[in-house]
């Protein structure tokens, strides 16, 4: 797709989460604490998951896709949102601008379709755990983890190739911590009617329809696990997936909504602290939701630091 004249806009100045000097210092140690906390959660998952030949089930490998999508997610956003904290000229570079566009949308895209396929298989697992082996079988996971990515990396190169198409000749100020498509559409002078009906189909593809297969899955689980006559059984299931309700609708509902209002409702101080919630707390909260409560990953999380003792041990002796 050729780029169209982009004027002489070369960077754009970064507001950030605030423009007070007084609290730049507080954000940077906030936001250093919970990037090294999501980098230590969803790594931990990783390496937990990999080295437990226990834990090699969909469910997992799914888990395993998530984190993956967590790590690159917040890995895009947060270094260069740090990096501008300590430095009087907050700006990125236009070409570093449309990489962060175009990460963040894959990584958005795809962590929508993982959670739906999340809830999916957790939904076979409990209705229908006799033809579970067959509906989850490896190659079906397989096939299923490279469609998520792959239309992600589709719909990510699509709404950047076009965001290539428009010309910045006015303001290059974005109000916002990071290149977020919507907060870059603002500052352009061309049309972006285009961009916007993109956006909007994304939105309701992958975010309202993964939010529905996501919903509807565990309404049909809760509506198996009230058939369990166990009270301490009932209290167990209750209590994980309403952790997961949590995290999946607060993920969902801010995410469809930053991308499907048009950019004339654009609220920049709103806005971010909406984005914050989706691409800055839900890969910190992933782990601990959807991992880190299982009895059985932290098991194999006892056991490989367990083998990294003996390891170190040996290696002193």
């Amino acid at each position: 797709m050729e780029m169209k004249n982009q004027s002489s806009v070369t960077e754009f100045m970064l507001v950030g989460l605030s423009s007070l000097p007084e609290y730049q210092m507080f954000l940077f140690m906030l936001f250093t604490f919970i990037y090294m906390a999501a980098l230590t959660g969803n790594l931990l998952i990783v390496i937990t998951i990999t080295t437990s030949t226990r834990l090699h089930t969909p469910m997992y490998f799914l888990l395993i896709n998530l984190s993956l999508i967590n790590l690159l997610s917040i890995s895009v956003s947060i270094p260069k949102m740090l990096h501008n904290l300590l430095e009087h000229k907050k700006t990125i570079a236009f070409l570093g601008c449309i990489t962060q566009i175009y990460l963040f949308t894959w990584t958005l895209g795809s962590e929508a379709l993982v959670l739906a396929a999340m809830a999916f298989d957790r939904y076979v697992a409990i209705c229908h755990p006799l033809h579970y082996t067959i509906i989850m079988r490896k190659e079906v996971c397989v096939e299923l983890i490279a469609g998520v990515w792959i239309a992600g990396v589709i719909n990510s190169a699509v709404n950047t190739g076009f965001v290539l198409q428009l010309s910045f000749c006015n303001s290059n100020i974005i109000n916002h911590f990071f290149c977020e498509l919507p907060s870059v559409l603002k500052l352009s002078c061309s049309d972006i009617s285009l961009n916007e009906t993109l956006a909007f189909l994304a939105d309701i593809v992958f975010g309202m329809g993964s939010c529905v297969v996501t919903l509807t899955s565990y309404y049909f689980i809760l509506r198996t696990v009230l058939k369990i006559r166990s009270t301490e059984g009932k209290k167990k299931a209750f209590s994980t997936c309403s952790s997961h309700l949590i995290v999946v609708i607060l993920y969902y509902s801010t995410a469809i909504y930053t991308y499907i209002h048009p950019s004339s409702a654009y609220s920049p101080n709103r806005d971010k602290v909406i984005t914050v919630l989706y691409s800055v707390i839900t890969p910190v909260l992933n782990p601990i939701i959807y991992s880190l409560r299982n009895k059985e990953v932290k098991e194999a999380l006892r056991k490989l630091i367990r083998r990294l003792e003996i390891s170190n041990l040996l290696g002193a002796l």
